[in-house]
């Protein structure tokens, strides 16, 4: 992945069932990468901040589609 510095960054590791959302606890399955450093969010909070923080991200992970496989 190429940021908007131009420096290469290897992809976002896959989450795991250890990652937990850093709002409620509950397994992560979103990542938001941000200049200032990630956050962590299961699907509820990721929804619920949405709007607030895509606009600021770096890159957004999201691996809600793993809950339905």
């Amino acid at each position: 992945m190429i940021d908007v510095t131009g420096t290469v960054t290897p992809p976002a590791p896959t989450l795991t069932a250890a990652d937990r959302c850093d709002r409620c606890g509950a397994q992560a399955f979103v990542r938001v990468l941000l200049a200032s450093g990630d956050l962590l969010f299961c699907a509820h909070h990721a929804k619920a901040y949405e709007d607030k923080l895509k606009p600021a991200a770096v890159d957004w992970v999201d691996e809600t589609s793993t809950l339905t496989s």
